[in-house]
């Protein structure tokens, strides 16, 4: 497998993030994970072979989008509010995979679902409701099983 540069979504999506009031965070991420089940159903079109399971991470995002979207409520006004910077984010999440091929968008989409694993795994503390705990939980799981499966099908993407 050639190496891909894999960028720090963390720092390229902080100046969205940071635009956000800070206990909509959460809900901000989940509208980026929505984004990134988008970007996997565009590549399960483009890799036929592939679209089981790509379209299995696709819902897997939008799971965790759930989940998130569950376990953090926020006022249909702040909805709105947060909405206004997605557009960009999205845009300079997806302007990363443009001038690479297939594979190469695959290889950093596999590092970037570990990266969004810690990300969840960064929101636990102690002492929070043991629902809360567990939805991050699974957010992270669901993260790394995507990120395994993408792992799996690398070197075999032309």
């Amino acid at each position: 497998m050639s190496a891909v540069e894999v960028p720090n979504f963390g720092e390229l999506l902080a100046p969205y993030i940071g635009s956000v009031p800070e206990h909509a965070v959460p809900n901000f991420l989940a509208l980026l994970e929505r984004g990134a089940a988008d970007r996997y159903r565009y590549w399960a079109e483009q890799l036929p072979d592939f679209s089981d399971g790509l379209n299995v991470c696709a819902a897997s995002e939008d799971k965790i989008a759930d989940i998130v979207e569950s376990l953090f409520p926020i006022a249909e006004d702040l909805a709105a509010e947060i909405a206004g910077p997605l557009p960009d984010a999205r845009q300079a999440y997806y302007s990363v995979f443009e001038p690479l091929t297939l594979k190469q968008q695959l290889q950093i989409q596999a590092a970037a679902e570990l990266q969004g694993a810690k990300a969840w795994e960064a929101m636990l503390v102690d002492g929070m409701p043991a629902a809360m705990r567990e939805g991050l939980e699974q957010c992270m799981k669901l993260e790394r099983e995507s990120s395994t499966y993408l792992y799996s099908i690398i070197d075999q993407v032309g």
